[in-house]
């Protein structure tokens, strides 16, 4: 607590006519001088009655110079600068109190004498650099790129996704794991999950086949397959029973990948496939009679809950829902559910909701935030950890007919969805197989 006032009780000072003041303890001074008047008369003294005091000499007292001592922990600042006639210097005084709210006591001064002695000081020879040149930084202090560099951690992260070496790095499931990204919201990012996801495994070692179900086609457009009019596409193994090994097309620059594409015809599928015998199955046939053997089949279904997501549904042994972090998406979610239901309890009961992936996360919102406490409270376990953000790279990918995985590999979205792939393999795999085939 601050107090500038004196302490005249004997009983605390010790003496009845010596009225010591707690910021007075320098040598060479008096109690109640406040020093030289500006017309260079003697000083003067306060109201307070005392005896008077010779000048002392420039011995200083020994009682002053151990206070001195025992208070090294009090800051030196301009308020100690003295006038030539050994008076402390009162204008100075004023200028500077301000720094110094209150003394402290004798108690704490072995703190703060550590402090101070433990305290960097700057060498003469960065103080010299500092004042010839502003600009200067000394090599003590750690510049942002030598504490974090950005550009040196992306690289890392670009090479890790790339995986140039093309070794197996994420585990390789010990059978065909044939997963459908459903949700009847548009604008999830089931497309988007998809194609990402499926590089990211290709790249790492995994044989991987996407079927684009969309009659939008966004899926092919985003592996750069020709989705044209004409085009062999899925509609063709549906309606016309087109074996799949003569529709599915290698992908370019990405080994181990496939993709059966999708073409305007589909559009027109789901009344076509009203009046064809076991049409809730086609699609698993079809799969099924594939010569070849993947580790991953993708699926990626439309935003609706037509013939063509049954024909998934049934297809697949998996469900991954996408899920946006914003109210409309989880509206929709509970009719989804119950749609999985119906198809578990009568046409496929193999399939299981094994997968939740919150996508389009923007952690500058409380409702992100809510919507993924939501998710995470409800279906515990099957919601993975790794959460999409928003990111322009995603975005812009597909406009160069690339995934984020090889457009921006050093991106947060690209790293993102490289560590859901990552954590969808572990979680499919018991024990790691090192099968190369």
């Amino acid at each position: 607590m601050h107090d500038d006032g004196r302490y005249d009780d004997p009983h605390v000072t010790g003496a009845t006519n010596d009225p010591v003041s707690r910021e007075t303890d320098y040598p060479n001074w008096s109690p109640g001088v406040t020093g030289p008047g500006e017309d260079g008369s003697p000083a003067s003294r306060d109201h307070r009655p005392g005896p008077e005091r010779p000048e002392s000499s420039t011995t200083p007292d020994p009682a002053s110079v151990r206070r001195t001592s025992e208070g090294l922990s009090r800051p030196v600042n301009a308020a100690e600068v003295r006038s030539s006639s050994g008076r402390r210097n009162t204008a100075a005084a004023v200028r500077f109190e301000s720094a110094v709210p209150h003394q402290p006591t004798a108690a704490a001064a072995p703190d703060t004498t550590s402090m101070v002695t433990e305290a960097p000081v700057a060498s003469t020879e960065s103080l010299a650099a500092v004042a010839a040149d502003p600009t200067y930084v000394s090599r003590e202090t750690p510049t942002r790129e030598e504490d974090d560099p950005p550009l040196a951690m992306e690289a890392m992260r670009a090479v890790q996704i790339l995986n140039p070496s093309g070794e197996v790095t994420m585990p390789r499931p010990d059978r065909t794991r044939v997963m459908c990204v459903a949700n009847q919201k548009g604008g999830v990012g089931k497309t988007t999950t998809t194609v990402n996801l499926a590089v990211a495994l290709a790249l790492h070692g995994n044989r991987v086949l996407v079927v684009d179900l969309d009659p939008q086609g966004n899926a092919s457009t985003g592996l750069n397959v020709p989705h044209h009019t004409g085009i062999p596409d899925v509609y063709d193994c549906l309606i016309n029973s087109v074996p799949l090994v003569e529709v599915a097309q290698a992908v370019e620059g990405i080994p181990n990948l496939w993709c059966v594409p999708a073409t305007i015809d589909l559009a027109g599928a789901e009344i076509e496939l009203v009046s064809v015998v076991a049409r809730e199955s086609r699609l698993d046939r079809a799969i099924a009679a594939y010569p070849g053997q993947f580790d991953y089949v993708f699926i990626d279904c439309p935003p609706s809950l037509g013939l063509l997501t049954v024909n998934a549904l049934v297809a697949a042994q998996e469900v991954l829902i996408p899920i946006q972090c914003e109210y409309y998406a989880l509206e929709g979610l509970n009719q989804l559910i119950n749609n999985i239901n119906l198809v578990r309890q009568h046409l496929n009961p193999k399939l299981d909701v094994s997968t939740i992936l919150l996508t389009m996360y923007d952690r500058r919102t409380r409702l992100a935030d809510a919507v993924e406490q939501d998710v995470r409270n409800h279906f515990g376990d099957k919601v993975l950890q790794a959460v999409i953000p928003r990111n322009v790279r995603v975005s812009e990918a597909p406009s160069y007919g690339q995934s984020v995985m090889t457009y921006d590999p050093g991106s947060r979205g690209a790293t993102s969805y490289f560590e859901a792939a990552q954590e969808i393999a572990e979680r499919g795999v018991k024990e790691p197989v090192g099968r190369n085939a």
